[in-house]
């Protein structure tokens, strides 16, 4: 078990890296407990501190993840190991970017199975098995090639844009005008999900801006994913309740179209008033 103790997490991403190596080079049983890895997220390093990793005589690595929910009779919820997995593929990958780095730049070394350790049957002994990441590995290095880099966005915004509250360099002087300041935030592309709500300063701002825009966004990714190409409010509206396209002109159906008129039809239907005995009859 090397030392992995150093000043701050540059320090300690360093001190872990070198024990990797050493540990590697020796060929020999290591366990690294709690190291401080880094994975660039859209150009800007992320620290990520996994409970530990092992390191193989044979000069693999495997990340060993510890959760308190148990294993009962060999089995353990699958919606918390799919999350537990998801969460050591993010340290798998940042050890391929670490492998990736040393003399031989061999990602292969890092293992695609982890150990996962969970109590056993309620009690404090401990049970452990493997576990198979390669697919939210895939789907994680996906997203994160999707994501657009820093760079990009600081390319794209005005000139001079800043968004310090400080007008002097010392950090201390304040008073940027917030009409400056407002300018900066709206040079920025919104991208708003209800769950920004609960994470970003910025939520309540950039929701006014999709409600204004009519982004379908705004109502959640899921119902943006089901409408398809319909990304505004107005679009969706002109689907369900525009006129019918003419035979000769409709084509293969839209599904998407076809289920909003379809649910447009049910609701009117649902709203309409009730008949009378006669006009029932008739019916």
């Amino acid at each position: 078990m090397p030392d992995l103790t150093a000043g701050g997490p540059e320090g300690r991403t360093a001190r872990t890296a070198l024990a990797l190596r050493e540990a590697t080079a020796a060929g020999r049983w290591a366990l690294l407990d709690h190291p401080l890895l880094a994975l660039p997220v859209a150009g800007t390093p992320a620290f990520l501190e996994p409970d530990a990793v092992v390191v193989h005589p044979d000069g693999t690595w495997t990340v060993v993840e510890i959760k308190s929910f148990p294993v009962i009779d060999g089995a353990a919820d699958p919606a918390k190991v799919g999350a537990a997995a998801r969460q050591a593929a993010v340290y798998v990958l940042a050890l391929e970017e670490l492998a990736a780095r040393t003399a031989d730049g061999d990602p292969a070394r890092v293992r695609h199975e982890i150990l996962l350790v969970c109590p056993k049957d309620f009690a404090n002994v401990p049970a452990a098995g493997l576990v198979d990441v390669r697919k939210p590995r895939a789907t994680t290095r996906r997203q994160l090639a999707r994501l657009a880099r820093v760079e990009d966005i600081a390319a794209e915004l005005p000139a001079g844009t800043t968004f310090d509250l400080c007008l002097a360099d010392d950090g201390k002087t304040a008073g940027r005008p917030a009409e400056e300041l407002a300018a900066a935030v709206e040079a920025v592309g919104a991208a708003y999900a209800p769950e920004c709500l609960a994470a970003c300063e910025l939520a309540f701002h950039c929701r006014a801006r999709a409600r204004a825009e009519g982004a379908v966004a705004a109502l959640g990714r899921g119902l943006r994913g089901e409408l398809g190409g319909l990304t505004t409010v107005e679009s969706v509206l002109a689907a369900a309740l525009g006129p019918e396209p003419a035979e000769e002109e409709a084509g293969v159906p839209d599904p998407t179209v076809a289920a909003l008129r379809r649910a447009a039809a049910l609701r009117a239907e649902a709203l309409a008033p009730p008949l009378t005995g006669i006009e029932a009859a008739c019916r």
